[in-house]
């Protein structure tokens, strides 16, 4: 058993869950009692890091460990759970690469962050180009199609 404590909360305007139209969210992630504004210092410094949520409001009658159509489209063709990046996953891990805008004490306001207001955050790292892909990103032509509106700027 492997047990996780939040290391903070994402404070946002988007308080459903929706797949699509998260290019205009801005959030902030206010980090837990216990850690104080040093625990983010030099963040600032980065354009961009990766955080690690948990899909909290997602049940787990609704996990998948199998596989299927992705949002359940007949379309795209039927994957495993791990070659998609759904929330029903079993241990309901989000992972998103976001913008830093600015930290201010113990929050991190960010943009591109696709979790919903109240979503425990897990871990935040900093990108650092050492660990992106060092070589050319391969995916199937259903994902584009199923990513179009995704960062579109939406309501």
């Amino acid at each position: 058993m492997i047990s996780l404590e939040p290391i903070g909360h994402v404070r946002s305007p988007r308080r459903e869950l929706r797949d699509d139209d998260w290019g205009s969210v801005t959030a902030t992630i206010e980090l837990v009692v216990g850690f104080g504004p040093e625990a983010l210092a030099g963040l600032e410094d980065y354009s961009h890091a990766e955080v690690l949520f948990h899909f909290d409001r997602v049940a787990e009658s609704t996990i998948e460990q199998g596989a299927r159509h992705p949002r359940g489209n007949p379309r795209w063709p039927r994957v495993g759970i791990f070659a998609q990046r759904a929330k029903d996953r079993p241990n309901r891990l989000g992972s998103t690469i976001v913008e830093i805008l600015r930290r201010d004490g113990r929050a991190l306001t960010v943009a591109g962050l696709d979790a919903v207001d109240g979503t425990p955050v897990l871990d935040i790292k900093p990108v650092m180009v050492e660990f992106l892909p060092r070589t050319t990103v391969r995916q199937p032509s259903w994902s584009h199609e199923l990513m179009r509106e995704y960062w579109k700027a939406g309501a």
